[in-house]
């Protein structure tokens, strides 16, 4: 199996930055997508960011232009990068992980933004 671990949330000010860490660790031979998504209670988990083995990435339209999600192959981890932060980006930021056409998720990390 794979584990997927996150961190880095926390609490910021409305314009302040913070950056997401995702693990992922185990039975893992070549990871396809690393993603970043957000819910917020009673919604739906949609897509923040994501990226391809070879570097493609996506963004949701809410985010692009101030986050910015990478990653380390040989790690097998990826950042989220988020800057110029607003209060609609409060949320449970989970990470998601492809490996060998399974998908595996990350126990989610809040980020509050508060002033």
């Amino acid at each position: 199996q794979v584990q997927v671990v996150e961190s880095g949330g926390g609490l910021v000010q409305p314009g302040g930055s913070l950056r997401l860490s995702c693990a992922a660790s185990g039975s893992i031979t070549s990871i396809s997508t690393m993603g970043w998504y957000r819910q917020t209670p009673g919604k739906q988990r949609y897509l923040v960011a994501s990226i391809t083995n070879g570097g493609s990435t996506s963004y949701g339209d809410s985010v692009k232009g101030r986050f910015t999600i990478s990653r380390d192959n040989v790690k097998s981890t990826a950042n989220l990068q988020m800057n110029s932060l607003k209060f609609e980006d409060t949320a449970v930021y989970y990470c998601r992980v492809v490996v060998e056409w399974r998908t595996y998720w990350g126990q989610g990390t809040q980020v509050t933004v508060s002033s």
